[in-house]
């Protein structure tokens, strides 16, 4: 590991968002502090608003005591900062394109994701047949690669991500089902290879904690609806 210079991450174990920072620093090398949040307590709430008064949500970064927030920024910085072993790709062309790529994950799809999750009825439909033509065009972009950055891991595996552990929880607390198998074979074998690569595996929460994370979540929107 690499001197740790000051860095601290702000996060939870649970947050796909906070572990996309985990695995870059991890692939790159960097040494940091993780500073373990309870976003349930009151301490924790205090800290994120000091950190990050904008969203106040998790991952934060804190490198020589200035504050960095929102994960796909955090990478760009990580990326920055640190280039070695690159994450994006040195080509300009598919530099853009992996920010696409990721912009896509972090909108279209997550908000189709999300509409899948806590919707009911005909508007539940239309968000799972909205992830599933997500899942078609990634399946598009992983045909014929072991990974999406190529033979190793890179920036637009680590924000797609999520997609190879915490979508099966997604699914079974939004009660949809829209990844299949044999329907995406590549984005299939993404998945198992993704997860089998050590900085990952050793990284992910465990099943119970992320799916009672998500379950807060439905509950909460349902409270708020009554």
């Amino acid at each position: 590991m690499e001197e740790r210079a000051d860095l601290k991450l702000v996060g939870t174990k649970e947050s796909l968002f906070t572990q996309r920072i985990v695995w870059a620093l991890k692939l790159k090398g960097i040494d940091f502090e993780f500073i373990e949040q309870d976003i349930s307590s009151r301490s924790s709430t205090l800290l994120l608003v000091e950190l990050n008064p904008v969203y106040k949500k998790v991952p934060v970064i804190v490198h020589f005591g200035k504050p960095l927030s929102e994960s796909l920024v955090i990478l760009e910085y990580i990326e920055e900062t640190w280039p070695l072993n690159p994450l994006l790709p040195l080509d300009p062309f598919d530099r853009a394109s992996a920010r696409f790529w990721a912009r896509f994950i972090d909108g279209k799809f997550y908000e189709a994701a999300k509409k899948a999750f806590f919707s009911s009825g005909e508007t539940k439909a239309e968000g799972v047949e909205s992830v599933a033509e997500g899942l078609q065009l990634l399946e598009g972009q992983i045909t014929g690669k072991k990974f999406f950055g190529g033979e190793k891991i890179g920036y637009v595996d680590i924000v797609v991500g999520w997609i190879a552990y915490w979508f099966q929880y997604v699914e079974e607390v939004g009660e949809f089902k829209a990844m299949d198998s044999k329907k995406y074979p590549y984005l299939n074998a993404w998945i198992n290879n993704f997860i089998q690569v050590p900085v990952i595996q050793q990284s992910l929460p465990k099943p119970d904690a992320v799916k009672a994370v998500f379950k807060g979540f439905k509950d909460a929107a349902l409270a708020g609806a009554n």
